[in-house]
């Protein structure tokens, strides 16, 4: 009997390969259970485990899983009513939080190697009819990379990730530290930070970036450098430029890896923008990015000679990328926290602008003539960004510039004076921009931006209605 996936025709022929090897090498390797999971809105990894029995029938008929998963926001609340007849996601389909299907990819199997047994796989969503869950962020970035490419072009992206590392002192694990969401643990730093590449900082943050380290390469996401930033326990890792879907899958889950490897062993991991630390630095995720000609493989970016900082695609693509940068914001920063980092003299930028090699910058150019690593660095991103938004945010936006020859500007030598647009110091200002962006809602649907919109407003109504330490210390007494 044809299963789901074939009966509808849900993998290519690399992806049925794949699924012979992997069952093959389950057995041998004496995998247990496998992790299936999919990245949900927030780029956050949801789904189920398996026993390894199960592989042949998720490999016929998928996995389902509720549809309601998709309607929460970052605190695990369901935002959207899935029992009324009809919801603001426009999808009948959902009502009830009804079960879609998780189609796992088998070309992204690992084994994890800090759990032994367990095996590991990212899953696309599905409906029961076999159409696309429209909602569903890998697919959203899979459909940029295919306008892409029927232009002739790859896209290519390197990842620089900061994040904090601390030893977890209380996992805040008590029946009272529940909540949605609940209570935050508490840590205490590796290094006082201020020292910033210094040898010294590096050796107290070396036993726990030797078991990143050891993990992060034995997934094989292709780790290039561990480096001590400049804040108190903030760390951050670059990893080798790939292209296609590769860039988003690893940051996915080299977070996740992070984030598990971490608490097993007694630490604490996080890609907060900002947390509440004492002289905390603000994270940011620097996203290098490049197009490639398909057939030839040759770097378009690449300028000719040094009269021009890139090429004149280049050129447009990076002014699609400022001219959307507005909007743009709420991929790139998700989160109501994300937004204390844009602040000037700063190392973050802080207004849409363009420079050559200057870290003050939104876009720092790193480019010239016979260079084939000639690229854009695009510092606005949050490392909590989920990263199948923000890669196709920054193609349907460099799409948008070539298609309109969008002209950048002059490069800016001081780039916290440039008269140009400012970043969006809210993430509510970001959301009102997004949802009057028709450059968006034609390349993401008018479905989905609202769909998107709705669940960050609902963050932000929690977020004022919360009584901040701030507000305490500034009125308590004083009225």
């Amino acid at each position: 009997m044809m299963g789901f996936i074939q009966r509808y025709g849900l993998w290519s022929d690399d992806q049925s390969q794949m699924a012979t090897e992997i069952a093959d090498r389950i057995k041998a390797e004496g995998a247990e259970v496998i992790r299936f999971s999919f990245p949900d809105q927030h780029g956050i990894l949801r789904g189920k485990t398996l026993v390894a029995s199960a592989l042949d029938g998720a490999f016929s008929s998928g996995i389902s899983i509720a549809s309601s998963l998709l309607m929460k926001d970052t605190a695990h609340r369901t935002v959207m009513s899935v029992f009324a007849a009809h919801n603001s996601t426009g999808m009948t389909e959902m009502r009830g939080s009804a079960d879609v299907v998780m189609v796992p990819d088998p070309t992204t199997f690992r084994m994890l190697p800090w759990d032994s047994g367990c095996g590991w796989m990212l899953c696309d969503l599905y409906f029961r009819d076999g159409r696309k869950v429209p909602f569903a962020t890998r697919h959203l970035y899979r459909d940029a990379l295919t306008h892409l490419g029927q232009a002739g072009y790859d896209f290519v992206a390197g990842l620089e990730v900061e994040f904090h590392l601390t030893r977890l002192e209380n996992p805040a694990l008590a029946c009272t530290d529940t909540g949605q969401p609940g209570k935050a643990p508490t840590v205490s730093l590796l290094h006082r930070g201020y020292n910033y590449l210094t040898e010294l900082n590096y050796d107290q943050l070396a036993p726990v970036f030797d078991i990143l380290r050891r993990n992060i390469q034995a997934l094989g996401l292709g780790l290039h450098s561990l480096e001590v930033e400049f804040g108190p326990s903030q760390a951050e890792m670059v990893f080798t430029a790939t292209s296609g879907l590769q860039p988003a899958d690893d940051m996915v889950l080299f977070r996740t890896a992070v984030k598990q490897v971490c608490r097993r062993n007694g630490y604490h991991a996080s890609f907060m923008c900002r947390p509440r630390l004492p002289e905390v630095m603000s994270s940011g995720w620097h996203l290098h990015q490049s197009l490639c000609d398909r057939e030839s493989g040759r770097n378009l970016f690449m300028p000719d000679d040094d009269t021009v900082p890139l090429s004149a695609l280049g050129m447009h693509w990076m002014g699609g990328l400022l001219d959307n940068a507005v909007p743009g914001a709420v991929f790139s920063t998700p989160t109501i926290n994300g937004y204390k980092r844009y602040r000037p003299f700063s190392l973050a930028p802080d207004r849409a602008v363009w420079a050559q090699d200057n870290r003050g910058a939104m876009l720092r150019v790193l480019a010239s003539p016979g260079d084939c690593a000639s690229r854009i660095e695009n510092r606005i991103g949050e490392p909590a960004a989920n990263p199948y938004l923000y890669l196709a945010s920054q193609v349907v936006s460099g799409l948008d510039g070539l298609a309109r020859c969008a002209d950048p500007g002059a490069s800016a030598d001081a780039p916290y004076d440039a008269q140009v647009p400012m970043l969006p110091q809210t993430l509510a200002r970001a959301i009102d921009a997004l949802e009057k962006s028709d450059m968006f809602r034609q390349a993401f649907g008018d479905s989905f931006v609202n769909y998107l919109v709705e669940i960050k407003r609902s963050e932000i109504r929690r977020y004022e209605l919360e009584v901040s330490e701030w507000e305490q210390r500034e009125y308590f007494d004083l009225f």
